[in-house]
Parts: C-alpha cells; structure tokens; sequence
C-alpha cells in the first residue's frame, strides 16, 4: 500500500472489477469521498492499511502519519484498551459489530465520542483477512446531551435518525437490488417520518419520462398506476428539473395538472415530500413520500432524506454499473464462443489460391471496395468460396480489428432466424430463459456477414433494411432501441432479381445490398488456378494425415483440369482429401470414376445455357417496368417511383445496362 496521503478510493479497495468487491467493500467505497463518514481497513494485526480524509481529521493525526501503524499507537492504550476486543469478536465471529466509543484519544485533549460499525473482510475461502470500519462522530450530539440535559428526547430523535441511516446503508450493503430492498427502506424510515406512501422514480433518458420503479403502500387503493410521469407538469418532475428537495402541501399538489397529482390526492395525501437522486453525471430520477396528515414533513426532514437519496442513488448507480458489466461479460462470453467455433472452421481455407485473370479481377473489386463502408453483394454459385472474399473485404477494411460475424441464413430455421439475428429477451417467447445476445449486437465496430441471404423470409427482410438505413433494432420482447455500427456484407447464390419480380425478395433491400456488387467466377471459368488449388489441398490434407505425396500423374492432372466441376471449389476440396486418403504411395490416387460424363462437354455445357447473370435478370426487371409505365421515367406513377429509385439512378442504370428506348417502346 502507498503511503502518499494524495490516494484515491482505488488505493482505498484495490481492485479493478467492480464485481470482484463485497458488499463491505462496497459500502467503504461508495462513501470514501464522504466529509462526514470516517472509514478505513486494518489488517489483522490492527494495522492501518487505508483511511479517508475524514477519519484522519477525527483522530487528529494526519493520513499519511496512520499508515502501517496499529490502532494502539494511534489512538492510545485506554482507547484501545476498549476497542480492541470488538475486533477479536469480528475475527472470532465473522459478523459485523456496531459500538459507540467514548475516549480521550492520545492526539486529542478532549473526549470524543463516536459511532463505529466494524466489517468482516473475507477471502474466497471465507476467512476474515481484514476488517472494514465505518465511523461517524457524535461528539457535537454528546456533549449538547450532556450540558442540555431537559432536551434528550430531540437528542434520541436525532440518535433515532443517524441509526436509521447506518440501518438503510446495511440493507442496502447486503443487497443492491433496490426493487427488493426499497420496502425494507422505506419502513425503516417509516420509524421517524411516519409517512404512508413511499416510491422511487427513474428518469427514462430515451423519453425524458419518469418511470415508477417500486412502490411502498400497504393501505394503497392501487390509483398510483406504473405508467411514465410527465416530468413538466407533476410535483416529482418539478423536484428533478430543480434537483432540490421539496415539500409540498395538498393545495399546492392541486396547482399540477399531471394525472399523476390528482391521484396522490385521491389516495388522501395531504403532504408529498420529493426528493432528486442526483449523483456527479446527473439526475437519476426522485425518491418520493406521501402522508395523509398535513405538515408531515419538515424543512429539517430534507437534510436527512437527502443523505437516504445520496445512498440510493448510490445504490442506482452501482446496480447499473453491474448490469452494463454483466451484460459485458455476456456479450464477451457470446463473442469468445463464437470465435471459438470460427476458429475451428477456418481450418477449411486459410487464403484465396489462384492466379488466373478472373479471379484477380476478383480481387482487384476487394481491394477497391475494401476501404469504403459501403455494403457488398457477394454473387456466386455454391462452393466458390464467397465466404473468403466476405473475410478478404473485412480484413483489408478500417473494421479489421473489429469482429467479423457470420450467420448462415440457410443454415437457420425460420423461426429461429430473427432471434440469432437481433437477440431476444428473458421470455419473449416459449423457451426464451434468458437474455440472448444477436449477431447484430456482436457485430457492433465489426463486419456482418449474411450468407445466403436469398434465404432470408420476407416478413424479415424490413427490418433488416431499417439496420442498414438506420442502424438500429429492437430485441424480440423489448422496446429499446439498440444502436449499432457495423459494416454489412452479404452472399447469395440465389438470382435475387428473379426473387424480386416473383415478390419474394423486396426490392428496396436488393438495392440497399448491392451497393457494391462482386461476382466470384465458378471454377469452370478459372481453369488456370486447377493445378495450383490441386497442389495446395493435397499438401494440406498429406501434412493433416501424415502423408509424403510427391508426385501427380499428368494423366490425373489432365483429367481434373478438364472437368467442369458443377460443386466448384468445394468440389475439388472434397476428391482431394479423399485422394490422400486412399493414396498409400508417392504418388497421388485419384478415384477418376467419380467424374462421369465428358469433361470438355460438360465444361462447354455453360455457353449454351440461357444468361442466368444478376445485371441480365436486373435489366429484365427494369424492362418490365418500364414498358408497364410507357417509358415514363418520373412522377408518382413513374419507372422510378415503382422501382423506389431516384430518377438519376434510374437512368445510371439503364446507361450501365445499355437499355435504349427502343429495347422497350418498340420502334
């Protein structure tokens, strides 16, 4: 530990994860800062290990002057003499143990009197390996009970509130769920103020309403409904814009217009009492109390409930802080399972293999659209490897560092898609037992990749699009808006411009897709990179199974470079790995039967087939449209309008497309 007094709350629980705390831990840090609170940790041994500034100034011996040294030499034999033994019951005993001490310490002249609340610190294990003490000094309150003495009750009264405060700070240090602790709090502090109703509202930050979080009203008639609070025109709205406690009697909760005051005074309030729960960042909303008798609450009450609402907010906050760890931890979690799995099937292409003119026509595409944002389009039969230009655009992108998420669309059931896609709730639907979290999320500062995205149903699609328009969704079972930035690419082998035209696929989504269109050639047009793919797979499979493959008949190669593999690069995968399989020689065995039919017949078979192409089935569509609108390009019942494209574009497209005005007006 640091003996420079300059330390910081840090220095006080020196951990770096907030769950890593205890409760006890909590508490001592949450009120390290306090001017009123001394707090401090003493090893085993009664030496000091940390204290704040506030129990320096109680003792009278600077910060630094404590450190290392034990509560004997800093307090004095007679005062340690009558402390020391409620240490040995906390170590003895593992339970907190309160005490009032009142001693002239050896720094001071005069009797000082305090109230100390001594914390066991254990292990994981569960042995007390320090102790947490919390003090507040009474001194004032003693010496004015000892020279006034016909005033003791006021003095009890004031005793009864400080009790009450170190009451509500131990509910809350052994639970900082406050929807379940705020009726133990709120009937604590029902002891001194006597109120009926008590509550906390939350300030919603997306709707700038205040919500009602949890409610304390035993008689209630159930007229204070859970729904959001106007912050403009209610008497809890009017305490959190001025973020100053405020008391309000019946006429004036007249004065407001909010639904809300009418039924605080149907439920018989006479009195309301709210108070702000501010904290350095802002307003987390306003802790309220009602009473049916008038002038039940004080000017003086307001310093004490400010200190309960200086706890909760606190409490609010901290419980928040662990909701945004927790939901950390799980989107890491969710992140380091699914890389794991990535991982593992990575193994199947480490690199794109070839060197013929399409496919660095391929690659030269990448390199361009790389760098951009925009969204690509992926076009390629089965098996090309659609999948390793999806990764190649990521890793020469401005999002390399981010993660690259892949979904299969095919892959997913229906009804499972939209959940993988966007999370879900705890119980958004039968099954749902808990919080999930989407790809879209796990792609936030990353890549998406969607492929087979021709497989995405259609009542899906919308939202889809309103990802890329406004990057933003919704979980299943929630209402709140999720922010994302991710970069989406997709791959289909599916003719989309088809799905379009037959009203499967929408057409504002194709466009929203196909930013940056790249077709990756099938095998059959790239015969060049045959024998350079053939190498890499045997090597790889021979260095995977312990194999010396040396040599590839000419024959062989002749016969495999021919063929027109319908299953492309996958394909020649597969016979690959089980041609090392079945060698047991030098030389590679391939089961050439497997090819049926005539190789250079089936390679030429392609030219004859009608242009199944994505810019062929697009300028067909285009076509259509336009003969159905007469050539007209513009207006509400205009080519454009119906292909929700601008007219500009529209005409880019026809340019691009090399559509005349006779191809559809005729001669």
């Amino acid at each position: 530990m640091a003996t420079n007094p300059n330390f910081s709350a840090h220095d006080l629980i020196p951990f770096a994860r907030p769950e890593a705390l205890t409760e006890p831990e909590k508490l001592l840090a949450a009120y390290f800062s306090s001017s009123s609170v001394g707090l401090c940790i003493l090893d085993t041994e009664l030496r000091y290990l940390a204290l704040n500034q506030a129990l320096a100034e109680f003792h009278g011996v600077p910060v630094s002057d404590h450190l290392g040294k034990t509560l004997r030499e800093i307090l004095g034999d007679i005062a340690a003499d009558r402390i020391e033994p409620q240490f040995q019951r906390v170590l003895a005993t593992r339970e907190p143990v309160n005490y009032v001490l009142s001693a002239t310490l050896s720094a001071k002249k005069e009797v000082g009197h305090w109230i100390a609340h001594y914390l066991p610190i254990q292990d994981a294990s569960g042995v007390v390996t320090r102790i947490g003490v919390v003090v507040v000094e009474i001194t004032a309150q003693k010496k004015l009970e000892e020279s006034l003495k016909d005033v003791g009750g006021k003095l009890r009264h004031e005793m009864g509130r400080l009790q009450m405060l170190i009451d509500v700070s131990s509910i809350m240090a052994s639970n900082w769920n406050l929807q379940q602790t705020f009726p133990k709090i709120s009937a604590r502090i029902r002891r001194v103020l006597r109120h009926e109703y008590a509550g906390f509202e939350l300030h919603d930050p997306n709707t700038g309403l205040l919500v009602r979080q949890v409610e304390d009203f035993p008689l209630g008639r159930g007229l204070l409904s859970s729904l959001p609070i106007s912050p403009h025109n209610s008497p809890t709205g009017r305490a959190l814009r001025e973020r100053t406690p405020l008391i309000f009697s019946k006429h004036q909760i007249q004065d407001f217009e909010a639904e809300i005051a009418k039924n605080f005074l149907a439920e018989g309030f006479r009195s309301l009492c709210c108070v702000p729960l501010v904290r350095p960042k802002g307003a987390l909303g306003v802790l309220v109390l009602g009473s049916t008798r008038a002038h039940a609450f004080q000017p003086e009450d307001l310093t004490l409930l400010n200190q309960v609402a200086t706890q909760l907010a606190v409490g609010l906050e901290n419980q928040r802080t662990a909701a945004e760890i927790e939901a950390l931890r799980q989107r890491l979690a969710e992140e380091r399972k699914y890389l794991q799995g990535e991982i593992r099937s990575e193994g199947r292409f480490t690199e794109i293999v070839g060197d013929s003119p399409a496919l660095k026509q391929v690659l030269d595409q990448v390199a361009t659209v790389a760098p951009s944002e925009a969204s690509v389009l992926i076009l390629g039969e089965t098996g090309t490897g659609k999948e390793l230009v999806a990764r190649a655009v990521h890793r020469l992108g401005r999002r390399k560092d981010g993660a690259f998420i892949k979904v299969n669309c095919a892959a997913i059931p229906t009804g499972l898609l939209e959940s993988e896609l966007f999370g879900h709730e705890k119980g958004a639907f039968t099954g749902a037992i808990s919080q999930k979290i989407g790809r879209m999320e796990l792609a936030d500062g990353g890549t998406l990749f969607l492929d087979e995205v021709g497989e995405i149903p259609l009542e899906l699609q919308p939202k889809l699009l309103r990802v890329l328009q406004d990057q933003e969704f919704e979980r299943l079972g929630s209402n709140r808006t999720i922010k994302v930035n991710l970069r989406l690419v997709a791959a289909t082998n599916r003719d989309l411009a088809k799905g379009m035209a037959e009203h499967e696929f929408r057409s504002d989504l194709f466009y929203r897709l196909s930013v940056f269109p790249i077709r990756v050639p099938p095998l059959r047009e790239r015969r060049e990179d045959i024998p350079l793919l053939i190498r890499y797979f045997v090597h790889k499979f021979a260095l995977r199974m312990d194999r010396h493959i040396e040599t590839i008949p000419k024959e062989t190669m002749k016969a495999l470079t021919e063929w027109s593999w319908p299953g492309n690069v996958r394909e020649l995968e597969n016979l690959m790995e089980r041609s090392v399989i079945l060698s047991d020689g030098n030389a590679l065995r391939v089961p050439l039967v497997e090819l049926r039919g005539e190789p250079r017949a089936a390679a030429a078979q392609p030219a004859s087939t009608p242009d199944h192409s994505l810019d062929n089935a697009e300028r067909q569509h285009i076509l259509r449209i336009l003969r159905e609108t007469h050539g007209v390009l513009s207006g509400p019942d205009g080519a454009a309008h119906r292909l929700g494209l601008k007219r500009t574009t529209l005409q880019s497209k026809m340019q691009r497309l090399k559509i005349t005005r006779h191809d559809y007006m005729g001669s």
